[in-house]
């Protein structure tokens, strides 16, 4: 079957597009509701600001040492294998060159 692609495309809003304007606001209001669904655990206190004091904390990463296999990018300061070395002469992670 042959498809004509320079006809104009029939969706199903040009169809509803036949409808009144009556019936489109009493379906409108139909769809929408009054009440304003509010969960519980949604309060205030459950949220955490950016630059919130954390001094009370007590946070247990352990930190490991860099290894004989390992360099520091110059550019940003990130520890990497040595298998991202970009440059041999500056120590430049390929993330950076």
């Amino acid at each position: 079957m042959a498809t004509d692609y320079d006809a104009p495309r029939v969706t199903e809003s040009d169809e509803s597009a036949d409808t009144s304007l009556e019936q489109l606001t009493a379906s409108r209001n139909d769809s929408q509701s009054p009440v304003v669904d509010v969960d519980d655990g949604d309060t205030v206190e459950s949220f955490e600001l950016p630059g919130a004091d954390l001094s009370g904390e007590d946070f247990t990463v352990r930190v490991i040492p860099k290894q004989a296999d390992e360099f520091t990018c110059t550019r940003c300061f990130l520890v990497h294998h040595r298998g991202r070395l970009a440059q041999t002469d500056q120590l430049i992670c390929r993330d950076c060159a």
